[in-house]
């Protein structure tokens, strides 16, 4: 872990108690952290655990789910350990969040521009009139040419990427250490998916803010992540900076995902597949959780989960290949 890291994440686990007494393991044993001023990318399928690691961070896990363990140190403080009323003091205003879905996150019978303005002045002691000017000058700044306008619309009046930059409005409207983008440009065409991660990339630096980057296409890691952080099954299998990842990935997870990517330097005829699916977080495997998809796996892997290791200086695998 690094000295001076923003945010600090130790063996979080985050467990779903199901009726017919099944518990679902979404996270299990999480360790990372972020620098200050860093991007680092969590990478993984659908059901690695991604987003709940996330809304962990954020202590926004309803029932039947529960924070089982762990610790979250977040400027100074253990966000576990918060209360309900502390906690909501630190969303939003320490840290922002943009969710994978605009038009579900943002509130569909209140304008954009009193969405903006609740967020603001919930955290600051300011007017409703500076509230407002504030506002104004935050859609200026992710991109809306009729600013002034677009606070008297409703979500449902602008297009998917327009509510996605009023989502990052929102998220930076307190100026927040760390900013958490869960899947920013689901469901965005391809020319307005670039659009959005520069803007994002652009805020991070204007703002000095650290991001969380969440999402499962690689394309996105290498032009915007400095480290990247690959999961599966509700671990971390593989950590390591961006450039590393793409050289010399180690984990048979991280190859597979990589050699499932189309490359212009090399001419294939199929692009290559990860057999069979995640296992579902109420039935992962006794042993490695990634054994029945493996190209490798040999006897102790379906035995013993393998610890976290690290294989050279920064990079950290989560296999028996590198004991």
């Amino acid at each position: 872990m690094a000295e001076n890291a923003l945010l600090e994440v130790k063996n979080l686990k985050t467990y779903f108690y199901l009726e017919d007494k099944r518990i679902a393991k979404a996270v299990d044993g999480v360790d990372f952290f972020i620098a200050p001023g860093e991007t680092v990318a969590l990478v993984g399928e659908s059901g690695s655990g991604k987003s709940i690691t996330s809304l962990s961070i954020m202590k926004l896990i309803g029932k039947p789910g529960k924070i089982e363990d762990g610790i979250i140190h977040f400027s100074g403080k253990d966000l576990v350990q918060l209360s309900d009323k502390q906690m909501a003091t630190v969303r939003g205003r320490e840290i922002g969040m943009i969710f994978q879905e605009p038009m579900t996150a943002l509130n569909p019978v209140f304008t954009i521009g009193n969405q903006i303005m609740e967020t603001i002045m919930k955290h600051k002691k300011i007017s409703k009139r500076q509230a407002y000017i504030k506002a104004v000058e935050l859609l200026k700044i992710v991109g809306f040419p009729r600013a002034e306008e677009t606070m008297d619309e409703y979500p449902h009046q602008l297009s998917g990427g327009m509510r996605q930059r009023a989502m990052i409005a929102i998220a930076i409207s307190c100026d927040p250490k760390l900013l958490i983008a869960d899947e920013p440009t689901t469901a965005l065409d391809v020319t307005i998916q670039a659009q959005i991660l520069d803007l994002l990339d652009e805020m991070k630096r204007k703002f000095n803010m650290s991001v969380l980057l969440i999402t499962h296409d690689l394309g996105v890691v290498a032009e915007y992540a400095d480290r990247v952080m690959v999961m599966y099954g509700g671990q971390i299998v593989e950590e390591t900076t961006v450039d590393e990842l793409f050289l010399k990935p180690k984990h048979p997870y991280t190859v597979g995902l990589l050699d499932s990517l189309p490359s212009l330097e090399k001419e294939v005829e199929r692009l290559g597949a990860i057999r069979g699916t995640v296992p579902p977080a109420h039935s992962f495997p006794v042993g490695c959780r990634f054994a029945d998809r493996c190209p490798h796996t040999m006897p102790k892997c379906r035995e013993r989960n393998p610890e976290l290791v690290s294989v050279e200086l920064g990079h950290n695998v989560r296999c028996y290949l590198y004991e």
